[in-house]
């Protein structure tokens, strides 16, 4: 078997074994801490991880993936979303699937710059930035589409906010500062050890 053809198999064995993952943590319990009265995402770190392990498309597909999993919780397992999605299903779509692509191409883009000049804090650096990338693109994709509504408003005047950008850091909050920490703490310690895996 040629080098081509066993690369092409550990790529396509990879994403197969992260989507796995990604669908899993989706519908289960696994992909979100429930404490203190937040919920706190983890399903961006296998994003993030096979971004860097496959590349620009890997990590596209696997963010599709993440994207459409968050689009399908609108149909009656997320209250907020379901919400979104009584608004507007198209802007409800957009705003689901569209930051989770981008995540997976940058994640894979930002590693293949820190990779060599970071050494072993490629890893972390590329979970946490990547992390506050999707953050931003979600919220402000989010408040593009919806922050004009009453559903929206209304959310806005309970958090004591006066205007879009006061918002999106009220409604990221504690929550974005700790899904940034876990990014950087677990893709820096996963990743490394991956990669050694997929060597042997």
């Amino acid at each position: 078997m040629s080098k081509m053809n066993r690369s092409s198999i550990r790529t396509l064995t990879t994403l197969a074994i992260l989507i796995a993952v990604i669908l899993v943590m989706s519908f289960t319990p696994l992909g979100y801490i429930k404490t203190l009265g937040l919920e706190i995402t983890l399903l961006h770190i296998p994003v993030i991880v096979g971004a860097a392990l496959t590349g620009p498309v890997g990590g596209m597909v696997l963010g599709a993936v993440f994207g459409l999993t968050s689009f399908f919780q609108c149909f009656g397992m997320s209250w907020f979303g379901t919400t979104l999605f009584s608004i507007s299903p198209v802007a409800t779509f957009v705003v689901c699937v569209v930051p989770r692509v981008l995540l997976g191409l940058i994640a894979a883009l930002l590693y293949r710059a820190f990779e060599k000049p970071a050494g072993k804090w490629g890893a972390t650096l590329t979970g946490a930035i990547s992390t506050v990338c999707h953050t931003a693109l979600f919220m402000g994709l989010l408040s593009l589409f919806f922050y004009r509504t009453s559903f929206i408003q209304g959310i806005a005047e309970s958090l004591g906010t006066a205007n879009v950008f006061a918002f999106i850091l009220a409604f990221v909050g504690l929550q974005g500062l700790l899904e940034i920490v876990l990014a950087a703490i677990v893709v820096g310690a996963l990743l490394p050890v991956l990669k050694k895996i997929r060597r042997a």
